[in-house]
């Protein structure tokens, strides 16, 4: 121990100084970079950049780190693709670097979008040495020098001719220093950076003092200055300009709502202006320094008189339109787990705990063998409507979610019909089929909705939708979704037991191309209609019977009991098994064949005939074959498809499954063969499929014994495997017509279900449903708004949001993240279309519409200051659009400065002293020349200053060039 502390048995560590230093490391860093990035190629470039390049060119930049040490660097390459290539090969000695060359370029001065360094220097190629992104600043002088010294190294052991520069102080200021280096010349990029502008600064003349003092020349007389100027007004004063929206009409039922409109229709436009601030830059860009006067107490800088106007337009942060806050807060819906009942309360648990049990229970209770009280008091209808009265008698008028006018407008929105006396449902009917074809024949070629999984425009599901969107955003939010969506599905309810057709539905089958829901509506309009049809056959039968009884006693009266037993309605007896279906195209026919009974006994056994098939006749027998009365397919809808189709995989493919699947799927067959053999008595199975599969019949000509030819058929071979489903379906077949078979598609029992999978149906859900036909309201409201603003750039926009629609919405499972980009999307079309209306109305564009020329000028002046970031006035202040703007800066100035002097100065003596434009917000001034430096006899070279004059900023940015072989 005692050896361990002894000070001469320490260690000492020699260092070796021929090891490279943290400081020459980061050097031969930046050096690879160079060299990899290709940047030490010298170049001989034949031309300059032409006019616009800055503007319209694409610049490109690459990055990567360097590290000084244990501190991070990034290091950017930013560089103007450009189509001409440059040509390798030497430079000659007196040929300038192209950093140089373009310090006197005068084509693309103060290019609007730009990295900085563009704008003060011109540059189109240039690295930057910037600190990393969690990085301190470097603020310290001795930190900056080093990394300039290390930058100048850099660039002369590389021979790297861009111009590097080396981000230092806070990174907000953007000051940058720099260096070109050349053969033989270099340039020096430096920056001053000020809160407030020197007022011995605050013109030309004097920033023409700083300039010329800097460069040091003292050649007599000193070579011209080349001036380029630019004033910047802004204009944020909008008070001579119309409100965006149409003010809230109190007397109104939506009234006291911004942009409210009738249901219907989504709102539109913003809430606020548009457009914040208008950007007037007044350019003189070629000015030498004898020939305007700039100093403190005269100028000669009139924005009036300036050669080149050009404009540019800020838009609102965060701007609220209508259309988007629809949309967004429903598409919130969609996340929410709650159902309708957890969202609207249990007023009474117990009671209502009660009432749900009856109505899940009916339908077991329906069919208990033995039931202690009537069934009458035992259906469904009569739970659903004392449920309803106990909710009411609990639920007060002002503790619903929804006003009740508001609820019964609604009502009657989505069911219109329902404004036609109920007494006469045939002409309720008869006016809701008959406003379909009207609703088709106003757009014919909308077919947006079968893109989007939608549903028809004006379709029940598309007001539905709307509504229920209106009503979460501005009557009452989640709670009241909840409230209409239970009143909505008491009025389907209401309908399938009064047998009203449900307004706003294309009859026939569930049309799979739309939404679930919209699938499910028709569905219980398919129940509806079946109902109806077998009501009116029934009324048919019974008139039937009545005139028979008339003519033959009490015979009818007898088998009428023997049909319809005594204490059972109609309704409840075609819920049972042996209920036989009577369709109502047979009713025709019931009629012929009791009028021929007694003409014809054989035809007494044919039943269930619809005409003759191709005056064919039976293969045994001399009589026609018929076609027969059969039933309907079952409809069903894409979840029912999907879950037959579970079920029948489930099967498995063993043979036991594969028949029993078959089976399944063989039951409308199985019913059209009973009606084939009640029609065509004496038929075969060959008969049958010559009528129903013409393929599976093969004919051929053979020779008989006579020696005649003769047309011979037999079965195809798939019909004669065995085993096959037809032939085992045939003998299994009765000879039973299709009005006395067992109902493929029981309607109550369907009905029953799709009422429960609405009542079930949590709000979430449905705006999960609903959400397609809501995109669809949005992008045709798009659509019509742009076709009235006439945007190219929306247009198109419109048209690729439909097809991405397409395949977010044909998804199973939503993305929820992919739908609230496109959601975006849209509000950034609306608010692209609120801010042309915006400008159009600012610009006068209607007031010009007896001027074609005109009206044209403006329009497309407007298209463009949505599309670039800065449009050129051509004539200046001279022009229509010039005056218009000049006219728009003296209103804003007379709104601004009359108001508060209205008092103390007279009406003559104020409008002397209101100038047209108000103070320059911005001030540019920019200073080139070309001479010799340091010394009279050194090479001459470029010199640049940009300076910059603002409230609050003043920033001077200077290029200066030596030469280094001659000093």
């Amino acid at each position: 121990m005692a050896a361990d502390n002894d000070p001469e048995s320490e260690v000492f560590e020699i260092t070796d100084f021929t090891t490279a230093s943290e400081w020459e490391r980061f050097v031969s860093r930046v050096e690879e970079v160079l060299n990899e990035w290709k940047l030490t190629e010298n170049y001989v470039e034949k031309t300059s950049p032409e006019k616009g390049a800055y503007i319209n060119g694409s610049w490109e930049e690459q990055s990567l780190d360097i590290h000084f040490a244990d501190f991070k660097f990034y290091i950017t390459h930013h560089f103007l693709k450009e189509d001409c290539k440059k040509e390798n090969g030497k430079s000659e000695e007196d040929t300038l670097p192209l950093a140089m060359q373009d310090l006197l370029c005068m084509h693309n001065d103060f290019p609007p979008r730009a990295h900085c360094l563009v704008r003060w220097y011109g540059l189109r190629e240039f690295v930057v040495i910037s600190p990393g992104a969690n990085c301190e600043a470097i603020i310290s002088e001795s930190k900056c020098n080093l990394l300039l010294s290390s930058v100048s190294m850099s660039l002369s052991n590389s021979g790297c001719q861009v111009p590097m520069f080396v981000q230092i102080q806070q990174k907000w200021r953007r000051i940058y220093a720099g260096e070109c280096q050349g053969p033989g010349v270099r340039t020096d990029f430096e920056i001053v950076h000020l809160r407030k502008v020197p007022s011995q600064y605050n013109h030309l003349s004097g920033l023409l003092d700083i300039f010329k003092s800097k460069i040091g020349c003292n050649l007599l007389p000193l070579p011209p200055v080349n001036i380029a100027i630019r004033y910047t007004y802004i204009l944020q004063d909008w008070q001579q300009s119309s409100w965006p929206q149409q003010p809230p009409d109190f007397d109104t039922l939506l009234g006291g709502e911004v942009g409210g409109v009738e249901f219907g229709n989504l709102p539109f436009g913003a809430c606020e202006e548009p457009i914040s601030e208008l950007h007037l830059a007044t350019t003189w860009p070629h000015l030498t320094e004898g020939i305007v006067v700039d100093n403190d107490v005269y100028s000669d800088l009139d924005p009036l008189q300036a050669p080149h106007w050009s404009i540019r337009v800020r838009t609102a942060d965060n701007l609220q339109c209508l259309l988007g806050d629809f949309i967004t807060e429903f598409f919130k819906l969609c996340c929410q787990k709650e159902s309708a009942e957890e969202i609207l309360g249990r007023v009474n648990a117990e009671e209502e705990g009660q009432e749900n049990s009856d109505i899940s229970s009916a339908l077991s209770k329906l069919t208990e063998p033995a039931a202690p009280v009537p069934l009458s008091k035992l259906s469904v209808s009569s739970m659903v409507h004392s449920a309803r009265r106990r909710i009411r008698r609990h639920r007060h008028i002002d503790e619903s979610p929804l006003h009740v006018d508001m609820l019964n407008s609604i009502l009657l929105y989505l069911f219109p019909d329902a404004a036609v006396e109920k007494s006469s449902d045939k002409e309720k009917t008869t006016q809701a089929n008959s406003c379909r074809p009207s609703e088709q024949e106003k757009s014919p070629d909308d077919n947006l909705y079968l893109q989007l999984k939608s549903a028809p425009c004006n379709s029940l599901t598309y007001r539905l939708a709307l509504c229920l969107c209106m009503v979460n955003y501005s009557y009452g939010g989640l709670a009241a979704v909840a409230h209409l969506w239970q009143e909505f599905v008491l009025e389907l309810r209401y309908r399938w037991e009064n047998n009203y057709l449900v307004y706003g539905l294309t009859g026939g089958s569930p049309d799979l191309r739309c939404c679930l829901l919209h699938q499910k509506f028709q569905m219980l309009n398919c129940c509806i209609e079946r109902k109806r049809a077998r009501d009116e056959a029934r009324k048919v039968q019974e008139g039937n019977r009545d005139r028979e009884r008339k003519v033959s006693g009490g015979r009818a009266s007898v088998s009428t009991t023997r049909e319809t037993p005594q204490g059972k309605s109609w309704d409840s007896w075609s819920d049972s098994e042996d209920e036989f279906f009577e369709c109502l195209s047979d009713q025709g026919e019931m009629e012929s064949s009791h009028s021929e009974a007694g003409k014809d006994s054989s035809k007494l056994k044919a039943d269930g005939r619809l005409h003759p098939y191709n005056n064919m006749t039976l293969l045994h027998s001399a009589e026609l074959l018929y076609v027969p009365v059969t039933q309907e397919p079952a409809p069903m809808t894409e979840d029912q498809l999907e879950e037959q189709s579970e079920v029948l995989a489930k099967l498995g493919t063993s043979a036991e499954g594969t028949h029993l699947r078959a089976r399944m799927q063989s039951a409308c067959l199985l019913s059209d063969m009973e009606s084939f053999k009640a029609a065509n008595p004496g038929c075969v199975l060959e008969d049958f499929v010559r009528w129903y599969s013409p393929r599976d019949y093969v004919e051929e000509e053979v020779v008989d014994e006579k020696g005649s030819t003769v047309i011979r058929g037999e079965l195809s071979a798939r019909m004669k495997i065995p085993g096959n489903m037809w032939v085992e379906a045939w003998d299994t077949a009765r000879v039973i017509p299709a009005r006395r078979q067992k109902r493929l598609f029981d309607d109550t029992k369907e009905a029953e279900k799709v009422l429960h999978y609405l009542a079930m149906m949590k709000p979430g859900d449905l705006a999960h449903h609903l959400l397609p036909c809501l995109l669809h309201a949005a992008i045709m409201k798009l659509k019509q708004e742009e076709s009235v603003e006439n945007i190219p750039s929306v247009e198109k926009s419109i048209q690729q949001a439909a097809s991405q629609a397409n395949k977010l919405l044909h998804s199973a499972n939503y993305d929820y993240k992919k739908l609230e980009d496109f959601i975006n999307q849209l509000v950034t079309m609306e608010t692209v279309i609120t801010e042309a209306r915006s400008l159009k109305a600012k610009f006068a564009v209607d007031e010009e519409e007896e001027n074609g020329e005109a009206a044209d000028e403006l329009e497309k002046f407007v298209t463009l200051l949505l599309e670039e970031p800065e449009v050129v006035v051509l004539g200046a202040g001279q022009a229509r659009i010039g005056r218009i703007i000049h006219r728009l800066f003296i209103n804003a100035q007379r709104a601004a400065l009359l108001a508060p002097v209205d008092d103390d100065l007279e009406p003559a003596a104020e409008s002397r002293k209101i100038p047209d434009f108000p103070p320059p917000a911005g001030r540019e001034i920019l200073l080139r020349t070309c001479v010799p430096r340091p010394a009279p006899y050194s090479k001459a070279l470029p010199q640049r200053l940009f300076c910059v004059l603002m409230k609050d900023e003043f920033r001077l940015a200077g290029a200066f060039s030596a030469d280094t072989s001659f000093f």
